[in-house]
């Protein structure tokens, strides 16, 4: 197929992108680049016969229009978000405007494109949307796992921009029969992420032996996904996944914050082997304003349906990522100095705080 993958620069696109292209598919990546895309991360690409780079924003109807005009897309996998909770708390404006109109506005162009096609390649068409946990609320320790009929009932700016764009792709299915998916995933982890979440916080954090500031009391919960398994799950449904049909993906990794930065301080300390206990860098901050106490995913319907399950174990998984940040400076250094999150290596800034 060829796919219009939107924010195809950032963590989980540049990762969905990378796959896609091995999978044998065509690829046009639309991104604006913001603050967390990063074009470094599809530098191993780049050069691909069967990858274009559209550097346009989704909220831009023109240009938008222009780039499916000129494409022609057999599919459209949107990821394009603005996605950190603090920011969205800070500044909900950005939210708004990226993840409710823009989604908008890729409706709209999408219905638009779809309409003129023949009915050969409205059979192929699909459009992928591409969401989060976050969108149904927190859970008790003791409440099962959220699944695809979950109530939503979203905590922050960002889950309810999310939340927003999800409604909004369910009326375009049902009401103008644009053939959607949905996907609601939970945190993910691995290479090229940006440095301001809560995994290579603590690496850099750790690595430059800076106190490594936790939310609360760390017993937030979270469920961990390496990325490249969430991308080969977006394939997966994009591909065999029922119309109109949401599919949760989940790694079967809940932890607590606590436990994630216990486990990377561990690994650093084994990695490093200089004797340093990296965990004595552990401090405990004010908890951020409603900072959801768990999120865990049933992910049984994508087992069960599609026969996907991740393939990276929690240890494997978190060993490999803390290795690539170590063995990778080259790409994080650049983004803390021209994004004022550090200046120079070792003097990291409290706009680096371990939250998820």
């Amino acid at each position: 197929m060829k796919i219009l993958v939107t924010g195809g620069a950032g963590f989980i696109g540049s990762a969905l992108v990378r796959r896609a292209l091995a999978d044998g598919h065509s690829v046009v990546n639309v991104d604006c680049l913001t603050y967390a895309a990063n074009l470094e991360s599809l530098r191993s690409i780049e050069n691909h016969a069967n990858y274009v780079f559209e550097q346009q924003n989704i909220c831009d109807a023109e240009a938008i229009d222009a780039v499916f005009n000129t494409h022609k897309p057999d599919a459209v996998l949107h990821l394009a978000a603005e996605s950190h909770v603090d920011r969205s708390i800070d500044g909900p404006e950005d939210f708004i405007t990226t993840n409710i109109v823009g989604t908008f506005n890729l409706l709209r162009t999408a219905r638009a494109y779809y309409e003129k096609l023949s009915t050969e390649k409205q059979v192929q068409f699909r459009f992928h949307h591409v969401s989060t946990d976050e969108v149904y609320g927190d859970l008790d320790l003791d409440d099962p796992a959220f699944d695809e009929t979950t109530r939503y009932n979203p905590s922050s700016p960002y889950s309810a921009s999310k939340a927003a764009s999800d409604h909004l792709v369910r009326a375009w299915g049902r009401t103008y029969g644009l053939p959607v998916i949905l996907t609601n995933c939970s945190n993910n982890y691995g290479p090229f992420q940006f440095p301001e979440k809560l995994i290579p916080v603590v690496i850099l954090k750790a690595l430059n032996r800076q106190p490594i500031p936790i939310y609360g009391t760390g017993e937030n919960i979270r469920d961990w996904l390496y990325v490249d398994d969430h991308a080969d799950a977006l394939l997966t449904v994009l591909q065999n996944g029922r119309l109109g049909e949401t599919y949760n993906i989940g790694g079967k990794n809940e932890r607590t914050n606590l436990d994630i930065v216990q486990t990377i301080c561990a690994i650093m300390d084994t990695t490093i082997g200089d004797g340093f206990d990296h965990s004595r860098l552990i401090e405990f901050v004010a908890d951020r304003p409603g900072h959801d106490k768990r999120y865990a995913i049933n992910a049984n319907k994508i087992e069960i349906e599609l026969g996907w399950t991740p393939s990276l174990s929690f240890d494997a998984g978190f060993e490999q990522t803390v290795k690539w940040y170590l063995a990778n400076e080259k790409w994080w250094r650049p983004l803390l100095n021209t994004h004022q999150f550090g200046q120079r290596l070792g003097l990291l800034t409290d706009d680096l705080k371990a939250n998820t």
